[in-house]
């Protein structure tokens, strides 16, 4: 006992002193910002194009450098991912500071210059699953943490989703969608405008959670900057009822998986 209380005593004083160095802060920012695209096999190649060209050009847009700055820190944290199926997520850029002009064109002539590959499947919970731990340990502070992200159908590979966004939205973490529909569903299950409805019901949640949908491709890049601005100029969070947070959902969340041909899954191994 009299040891482990020395070794206390000594620890507490060189912590004091500067004989160990202290862990370094985190930076303050005023939002910490995953976006999360859809490149899922059910994106042809020219809608991931458009997709990752509309947040290129947003970050390098006046209105969204202008949202970033006009904060209390003037700065916000980001990364970039992109996912498919279960086990199918890659970081494309780190967390990155955006703090002004040059660091929003950086971190889009990075995105601009990174190579992108087509995945199999389509596993909402599977990117929110990926992407939620990423706020841990980042060496950012801030009052939102917010998960942006993107997809063309519903969760139809590995956890359903209902379970997993309710289980991020009590970590503190806002989850905010933009569903795209350039084209037929096919084998989603879903009827034309539904889409939407499951975004809402089974995908976003969080204080202030909110959908920019999209259905024309001359409108994608404008969303995405509609969206980025929306996200970085957001309310702080706030308490909710807890009755608000288990509304039933107007749609099956669990309809991609229900109605995914079997020979997708044989295709996807």
């Amino acid at each position: 006992m009299r040891m482990s209380l020395r070794l206390t005593v000594l620890t507490a004083l060189l912590l004091l002193f500067g004989g160990i160095p202290a862990r370094a802060q985190d930076r303050a920012v005023d939002l910490e910002l995953v976006i999360a695209v859809d490149v899922s096999g059910s994106m042809d190649s020219e809608e991931k194009l458009l997709q990752r060209s509309g947040y290129i050009d947003a970050f390098r847009h006046p209105e969204v450098v202008g949202a970033i700055t006009s904060g209390e820190h003037r700065s916000v944290a980001v990364t970039y991912v992109e996912w498919a199926g279960p086990s199918s997520q890659r970081v494309i850029i780190p967390w990155r500071v955006i703090d002004g002009p040059d660091a929003a064109a950086d971190f889009a002539d990075r995105l601009a210059a990174a190579p992108s590959v087509r995945m199999r499947g389509t596993s909402i919970s599977g990117a929110l699953l990926f992407a939620a731990p990423m706020f841990d340990g980042n060496g950012f502070a801030a009052p939102r943490q917010v998960i942006d992200i993107s997809g063309d159908g519903p969760n139809n590979m590995g956890v359903p989703v209902l379970p997993v966004r309710d289980s991020v939205v009590q970590e503190g973490i806002v989850i905010n969608g933009l569903p795209i529909t350039l084209k037929a569903l096919g084998f989603s299950g879903l009827q034309p405008g539904e889409l939407d409805l499951y975004y809402e019901d089974c995908v976003i949640g969080g204080p202030g959670a909110f959908i920019v949908s999209v259905a024309d491709p001359a409108q994608l890049g404008e969303a995405i900057r509609r969206k980025l601005v929306l996200e970085v100029a957001g309310p702080s969070p706030r308490p909710i009822p807890a009755a608000l947070t288990a509304q039933t959902p107007r749609i099956d969340c669990l309809i991609g998986e229900k109605t995914r041909p079997s020979w997708l899954d044989e295709n996807a191994k």
